[in-house]
């Protein structure tokens, strides 16, 4: 049984998804097995891939179901005890994965852990903003303003999904959000301050470009997670309090859009959570959250 599995969700990137599983192959830890999971891709993506066909394990979905759907799909495939991700529009260095089995290695506690990244946009190196910079631990509550986990560079404890669950599949976006929160408020997630892994960006086929009103996804997941039951008193004051910033942001700017009923919802939606994180919503409001 190899000791990683690494994921590779992809749809319609036959030259960027040939590079990632390239700098896979290409890792000086050996010990894992790669499972590329084709979201109905229309292009040459498996003409692309069959010279490595006898080193992964190629899995087509008919059709286009999203990228939650494609990492689920995956982890069910896999068998090591360790996931990793790898975006098909990033790729690894040659060491990330024998970095994190060396620090999980010398700490044995940990369930997930991630490394620093290598920022590229429109093909220059840029820095990210001191907002972006990644915690290391207990990171739950800054973990509710954005999503400071990349799935690129996380290697996760299979086991983990069993307490915590999979990808929402219903979120076309912030799916990763929805699943470091999920993981966040149970246990740390470690940081080895080092870019190890390459990330783009500033291309047109990014799932949040083709997205407006990505917070309207983040308030489903934090509403979702308030609702849950699983966070201790503190942990829902934080989730109530970042749900209400996202909220009235979300809202007015819907107010200035000219969405009035939409944007009145978001900007009573906490006032309709009770103290102990129960929604009081009838139907015709919940679909406001499932759009």
């Amino acid at each position: 049984m190899p000791m990683v599995s690494v994921i590779i969700p992809t749809f319609n990137r036959s030259e960027k998804v040939v590079r990632a599983v390239s700098s896979v192959l290409n890792q000086d830890f050996r010990d894992f097995e790669v499972i590329v999971v084709d979201d109905g891709s229309i292009d040459n993506t498996h003409e692309a891939l069959s010279k490595y066909m006898s080193a992964i394990k190629y899995i087509r979905q008919s059709e286009n179901m999203g990228v939650s759907a494609a990492r689920n799909r995956g982890i069910k495939s896999s068998i090591a005890p360790w996931i990793a991700f790898l975006d098909s529009d990033d790729y690894w260095l040659t060491e990330k994965l024998s970095v994190q089995i060396e620090y999980i290695d010398q700490n044995p506690n940990t369930v997930a852990c991630q490394t620093e990244e290598i920022w590229i946009k429109n093909g220059r190196r840029v820095n990210p903003k001191k907002r972006h910079k990644k915690p290391s631990g207990n990171i739950f509550t800054q973990s509710l303003k954005l999503c400071l986990v990349s799935p690129s560079s996380v290697i996760i404890k299979r086991s983990l999904f069993e307490d915590v669950g999979l990808f929402d599949e219903t979120l076309p976006v912030a799916e990763d959000f929805d699943l470091w929160l999920r993981i966040s408020c149970r246990h740390p997630i470690h940081l080895i301050d080092k870019g190890l892994v390459v990330k783009e960006g500033g291309h047109d086929d990014q799932l949040s470009r083709q997205f407006s009103g990505m917070d309207r996804f983040r308030i489903k997941a934090i509403v979702r997670l308030v609702e849950s039951g699983i966070l201790s008193q503190d942990q829902t004051s934080q989730a109530m309090e970042e749900l209400s910033i996202k909220c009235r942001i979300y809202g007015e700017g819907c107010v200035k859009r000219g969405k009035i009923q939409e944007g009145n919802f978001y900007l009573s939606l906490p006032k309709r959570l009770d103290s102990n994180g129960e929604i009081l919503l009838n139907s015709a409001m919940h679909s406001f959250l499932e759009e």
